[in-house]
């Protein structure tokens, strides 16, 4: 299975007047005020629902660790999932392929049909479908030159095939492609987008770009959609990360050239782009119940354990542990690692209860050493 084109470096020019989201803002500078919103926000008016009941988790400050490095030498990690097998498929943005992880070995599985990279474009997230493997099935999100796609792959012998596209027209660009995608405890299959780099799509209910999708395994609008659309939220410019706790949702959001988000998500909600950039406190669109400013995050990949959700951040070159119950922010967050290992992009809650956590060094907007990109274990404790 072949990606169609070679990577479009020079698309960054697209971007005059807008941030590079992981890159360096364009036009407004790298301003180092307070790295995070000091006090929790209530969520503004315009939510059609309650945030949902959340797990009971230990409170307090955590410790991370970096217990050991799981696989080195992957170009431009971007989806991670893991296997029944505690195995993990991760998916290499540029050139299509998968990789599995298992026992300390890394092995090619295949590579994802139609893929065409830019420079935040190509094969983005991975999920594994929750019925795995009496569904043998793992699903990709990617760019495919005129749109962003999400399929459906048949995963089986350690080998890919039977590629079938579940869901297309979700806008795509060289930047905001957005890219995440998790399963729900409803079984159902979240996918965050970007607006494509054309604002006015992220309030266009007709559009799939800026939004939170839930959809079915074939590709269809989930049961409870509003307004049976395929999307479940809507406002947002580009979202990279997405973790549940319990039933609860958060996204991470790149911001232009001031705020980055965390955002709790309600079905129906309106985030606020690109009327709002962090907390503007808008009638009728919901505030993130944290932000940062983009030379202190530039957020990708989020995971929640131990009642935080732990953000890994590009330009940051940090990962955030924000204290979180109930769809609000308990706490002050906490850096780790900062500038030690580089750009952090996907971070996922491991089945023995780590967190793995990759570098993105060799995406062309950091700085590579030697060994990257790599898998980081990281060990929580208090």
């Amino acid at each position: 299975m072949k990606a169609r084109a070679a990577v479009v470096v020079a698309a960054l020019a697209l971007v005059a007047g807008c941030s590079g989201d992981d890159g360096e803002p364009s036009g407004a500078g790298t301003a180092t005020s307070p790295s995070a919103s000091t006090t929790p926000t209530p969520t503004s008016p315009g939510t059609t629902s309650a945030p949902p009941a959340t797990t009971a988790a230990p409170t307090g400050p955590v410790n991370l660790t970096v217990a050991s490095t799981v696989a080195t030498g992957i170009e431009v990690p971007w989806g991670l999932a893991f296997l029944p097998d505690q195995s993990a498929l991760v998916s290499e943005r540029d050139s299509a392929k998968i990789k599995r992880i298992a026992g300390g070995q890394v092995s090619e599985v295949g590579e994802v049909d139609d893929v065409d990279p830019s420079s935040e474009g190509g094969l983005l997230g991975l999920a594994v479908d929750p019925q795995y493997p009496r569904r043998p099935y793992i699903y990709a999100y990617y760019s495919a030159g005129g749109d962003n796609r999400i399929a459906r792959i048949t995963f089986q012998n350690n080998g890919l095939s039977d590629q079938q596209v579940i869901l297309d027209g979700i806008p795509a660009a060289a930047i905001h492609n957005g890219g995440r995608l998790r399963f729900g405890p409803d079984g159902f299959l979240y996918a965050g987008t970007g607006d494509g780099a054309d604002r006015p799509n992220s309030q266009d209910d007709g559009s799939l770009g800026g939004k939170i999708l839930r959809i079915t395994t074939d590709g269809k609008p989930a049961p409870g959609n509003p307004g049976g659309q395929v999307w479940y939220s809507k406002g947002h410019r580009n979202v990279q990360g997405l973790a549940f706790d319990g039933n609860q949702l958060y996204a991470a959001e790149f911001g232009q050239n001031t705020w980055d988000e965390l955002n709790a998500i309600t079905s129906g909600a309106n985030y606020g782009w690109p009327a709002a950039e962090g907390i503007e406190d808008l009638d009728g669109m919901t505030n993130p119940i944290a932000q940062w400013r983009t030379s202190d995050a530039s957020p990708s990949g989020i995971a929640f354990a131990q009642g935080h959700v732990f953000m890994a951040s590009l330009r940051g070159e940090r990962l955030w542990a924000i204290p979180v119950a109930g769809g609000k922010r308990t706490g002050e967050p906490q850096a780790f690692f900062v500038g030690r290992y580089g750009r952090l992009r996907t971070i996922e809650t491991a089945p023995d209860g780590s967190l793995w956590l990759t570098t993105s060094n060799t995406d062309g907007r950091g700085d590579t050493r030697d060994g990257d990109d790599r898998i980081l274990r990281v060990t929580i404790s208090r």
